[in-house]
């Protein structure tokens, strides 16, 4: 299977997932999720009308941006963040969505170049409290994003997650239709945000059915990583 065959297969799973579970129309975006995958891979789904992909390595990530210029591409951080990795994710990124603590959303916005438009964050939230996984509590969520809406070069588009793995679909969207449920508050909070970011190869069915604005697909678009 090709990297393009794959792309219009996940694309029709998401526009299938919409006209069955949604009555507003509304788009899904897409992010390709391309660590570990060479340039010519991310050139190839490019060609077929990819425009965003998402990176979990910073250091990997930013050899490819760099041997990727000539491409239009929006690129999302999604990965971990460590501290002594801001400053890369800052000048060099257009999305970061997995803002976790108030240190790192400091970081990113005083690192942010200020000839950048402000980086686009989202609030990562550990929705299934599980201790291995990032993202910050519910008990911590608005101060954290009371703070990033005020940080001078960072702009709050959202809410990230990546719940437990779950096989039945009932339970996927359980985690999901509590994700909506805070995403909603913190629309009627906060003018800039519009971004649910949740759905994965796995799961992307339930993610679609409990209103998701962005899924993030790897393995389905690349392939299984060696």
């Amino acid at each position: 299977m090709t990297i393009a065959f794959n792309l219009e297969q996940v694309l029709q799973r998401i526009a299938k997932s919409v006209n069955i579970y949604r009555t507003d129309n509304s788009d899904v975006q897409l992010i390709a999720v391309s660590k570990t995958r060479p340039p010519d891979a991310i050139r190839e789904a490019w060609a077929h009308g990819q425009r965003m992909f998402g990176e979990n390595y910073v250091q990997e990530a930013v050899e490819k941006i760099n041997a990727l210029q000539d491409l239009d591409i929006e690129w999302h951080y999604i990965g971990p963040i460590q501290s002594n990795k801001t400053a890369l994710i800052a000048q060099n990124f257009d999305w970061c969505q997995s803002v976790d603590r108030s240190k790192i959303a400091r970081r990113l916005s005083a690192q942010r170049p200020d000839d950048k438009p402000p980086l686009n964050v989202c609030v990562q939230l550990n929705i299934s409290a599980e201790e291995t996984k990032s993202g910050t509590d519910e008990t911590s969520l608005w101060s954290l994003a009371d703070e990033i809406a005020t940080l001078e070069h960072l702009t709050l588009r959202g809410l990230m997650t990546i719940p437990e793995r779950q096989t039945d679909f009932e339970q996927q969207r359980q985690s999901f239709n509590r994700m909506h449920a805070l995403f909603e508050q913190m629309q009627h909070r906060y003018n800039s945000v519009d971004t649910l970011s949740m759905g994965m190869s796995n799961d992307l069915e339930a993610a679609v059915a409990a209103g998701s604005t962005m899924v993030r697909i790897g393995t389905d678009i690349f392939g299984a990583r060696t």
